[in-house]
């Protein structure tokens, strides 16, 4: 009679039943601590791929640093002192413009001839009290705009406090007659002051200003005046012109100097002067210094 029993297969060796054993058991110990046995919750193959990734260089390691050329470090030095340099000077100007440190408190005045210092003075109170630096010549020069024997200043800042003040006066060459008054003009025919003594005044004498004798002749005779070496100036008496082509000088020894017109002043004070100081012939005396030819000069 057959039998009804099933046969009984292992699915393992021993080893492989230990290890389920084993396996049991850490599913048990796992039930009981509460986990799942069938998660996986460590891997070995994560502290291999930190390893392999701190050996593999990143991005920013790839960048090498290099030394800034000598050259540029150089110029941006020079650049920054320079700037430095540049913003001091800046500073010590502005001081010196605003300070009251350096506000002028002297005027000194050299040059004047026909003015005195302290009339020059006078007029210049006003800067009294402002800083050097901002005094200029143009400034100076209205001020003083009411002396007309003043042609043109410069000035001079000596710090802390003084100032000076270089005059150049218009230069008198005659002295123009008007009735019992003799004024004493420029070659402009500016009045510079008067006298009723024309013998303290070594200087000629023109019979009627511009208005008398015209201001082309007028200007024709101070032009000539002007050119003349001052020792020579000294030695006129009077100027005439009977055209601006004509004009005659007389010194005072009664001689008559030709001049006629404008043209080659320079060269004809120049012979003027060397005739003069020629000797003189007691037998043949001198009447008249023609000179209006100043390359063939007459005397007779």
């Amino acid at each position: 009679m057959a039998s009804t029993r099933r046969p009984t297969y292992k699915t393992g060796s021993p080893g492989t039943q230990g290890k389920s054993a084993q396996g049991k058991s850490a599913q048990e110990k796992s039930h009981q601590g509460g986990g799942r046995a069938d998660v996986i919750s460590a891997s070995k193959a994560a502290p291999a791929a930190a390893a392999a990734g701190a050996s593999r260089p990143s991005a920013t390691d790839n960048v090498l640093s290099f030394p800034e050329p000598k050259g540029r470090r150089i110029r941006r030095n020079i650049i920054l002192a320079a700037c430095i340099v540049a913003a001091l000077v800046a500073g010590l100007l502005a001081a010196a413009v605003y300070s009251p440190l350096f506000a002028i408190q002297t005027v000194s005045v050299d040059g004047t001839k026909m003015l005195t210092p302290g009339q020059v003075q006078e007029m210049l109170k006003p800067l009294h009290g402002k800083p050097l630096p901002q005094v200029n010549d143009d400034e100076v020069k209205q001020l003083l705009q009411p002396l007309v024997q003043v042609k043109d200043v410069t000035t001079e800042a000596r710090p802390p406090s003084v100032l000076v003040v270089h005059i150049h006066e218009r230069t008198p060459v005659a002295l123009v007659k008007q009735g019992e008054v003799f004024q004493l003009v420029d070659v402009d025919g500016v009045q510079l002051g008067t006298t009723q003594d024309p013998g303290s005044i070594q200087l000629p004498v023109i019979d009627g200003g511009a208005g008398v004798i015209g201001r082309d002749l007028f200007k024709a005779i101070t032009g000539v005046l002007a050119a003349l070496p001052a020792d020579v100036l000294a030695r006129l008496s009077d100027a005439s012109a009977k055209s601006v082509d004509a004009v005659e000088l007389k010194l005072v020894d009664g001689q008559t100097i030709v001049w006629g017109n404008a043209g080659e002043k320079e060269l004809k004070a120049k012979v003027l002067a060397a005739l003069l100081k020629a000797p003189a012939d007691p037998k043949n005396p001198v009447q008249v210094y023609d000179v209006s030819v100043p390359r063939h000069p007459v005397t007779r």
